[in-house]
């Protein structure tokens, strides 16, 4: 049984870029456009009957034939509408269109990670409809942020580049952010767990830059560079720095030889622009093959609380999550079927980072009907109907041709704590 693909999909206003998992190597690799190129510019265009996408679509503008579109997150998240002649196009339905034309070699995909620059559940849901429409299993389509992607990536390289702190730095044509993953103070949810957040600690606009490009104007880069190096040295005053990762075609040419080796002074540095794709690929494998994330990334929109129920996974007796700490609250919508060894009631373990407490919550199946042990198979699901509220139901799914389905249901709502802007109280 051949395996299908596991994707990380990197997305913004301008570009996209694809990252898969390779098998062999045992990591992501990054779809080439040209040598050496990842973005795919987000574009799309129809010339009498053909459709295009990113590159070749760019060049219908260039020779002005047929009709192209871009700024297709914008557009669909407004539901605009696009007429070309006689047709009339949902800017959703283009947004698909590209994002299935620039997944056309992946016939099959087990799963698939969007990254965007910031994340809304409108987003989500937008990208989370699409991959659903090309038949990626919903339980394997996953949204997360820039942020994230850079952890999920880190968490994949050798310890000691994020032993302590791990900094990234972004750069457009005219503007640096700096961002800092830490680990938030040890024995959380136990001790068992490592997590992690990522904070934007600075940024600036630096006009030099934009005189840096297209030509290179020595004066402005010399100028640049000197203030980029203040930048890094208030960035990193007081902290002890692991790595540095520079991302964005700001840092693609070579203008601050000065800063580099500030940056590279006793830690290691890296340059590149598939960061976020190949983080994202990571984050889909993690989802699909560990039942136990660690370490977990957090953040102010993140559930900090964690519903557990005792089961056996692949032969193993386990506090299995069924909503996880480091989840979206909008994304834990979720079935499993259990099987009951004895039949008495289903106990929920909930535990919370921010209040650092640990309830137990039971759903009582004394109404169901009584089987032998192992034959009474549930289906346990859970839904959120806001940030704070799961609701838990069990229902009676039978047991093959020996036992039929009844409609015996038992419901438990759960209220989380939350993190109510307390998310700092666990640095």
């Amino acid at each position: 049984m051949g395996h299908g693909n596991i994707i990380g999909y990197e997305i913004n206003e301008k570009t996209c870029q694809i990252s898969f998992y390779n098998e062999q190597q045992l990591e992501p690799e990054t779809m080439e456009v040209d040598a050496d190129n990842y973005q795919i510019p987000l574009i799309i265009g129809k010339l009498r009957d053909t459709w295009a996408y990113g590159k070749e679509a760019k060049r219908l503008v260039t020779i002005k034939e047929g009709f192209t579109v871009t700024r297709l997150l914008d557009k669909s998240l407004a539901g605009e509408k696009i007429e070309f002649g006689e047709e009339t196009y949902d800017a959703v339905w283009l947004l698909s269109k590209f994002v299935q034309m620039s997944l056309q070699s992946f016939p099959q995909i087990d799963g698939i990670v969007f990254s965007v620059p910031e994340l809304t559940e409108e987003l989500a849901q937008l990208l989370r409809g699409i991959a659903v429409r090309m038949n990626i299993d919903k339980r394997h389509i996953f949204i997360q942020d820039y942020k994230e992607s850079f952890c999920n990536y880190l968490f994949y390289q050798p310890k000691e580049l994020w032993q302590y702190e791990a900094a990234l730095f972004c750069c457009d044509r005219n503007e640096i952010k700096a961002y800092m993953l830490r680990r938030l103070k040890p024995g959380l949810g136990g001790g068992k767990t490592t997590f992690v957040t990522v904070d934007e600690v600075a940024s600036a606009h630096m006009k030099e830059l934009a005189a840096v490009y297209p030509v290179l104007n020595e004066d402005k880069a010399k100028e640049a560079d000197m203030r980029f190096r203040k930048f890094i040295e208030g960035v990193f005053d007081k902290r002890i720095v692991s790595s540095v990762f520079l991302t964005g075609e700001g840092f693609e040419n070579n203008w601050y030889p000065t800063s580099l080796r500030v940056l590279c002074n006793g830690r290691r540095a890296f340059i590149g622009n598939n960061l976020y794709s190949k983080g994202a690929c990571y984050t889909a494998y993690r989802k699909m093959y560990m039942h136990i994330e660690d370490p977990v990334y957090l953040s102010e929109s993140k559930l900090t609380d964690q519903i557990t129920v005792n089961m056996r996974v692949d032969g193993q007796e386990m506090w299995y999550p069924i909503v996880s700490w480091g989840a979206h609250w909008y994304e834990s919508n979720n079935q499993w079927e259990v099987l009951l060894e004895d039949v008495e009631d289903i106990e929920l373990h909930v535990e919370s980072l921010v209040q650092g407490t640990l309830k137990t919550e039971v759903i009582p199946l004394e109404n169901f009907p009584k089987r032998g042990e192992y034959s009474m198979r549930l289906q346990l699901e859970t839904l959120f109907l806001d940030e704070k509220t799961c609701k838990i139901t069990a229902r009676d799914v039978g047991f093959g041709e020996f036992f039929l389905p009844t409609d015996f249901q038992e419901e438990k709502i759960i209220h989380l704590g939350g993190n109510d802007g307390k998310f700092n109280s666990l640095s």
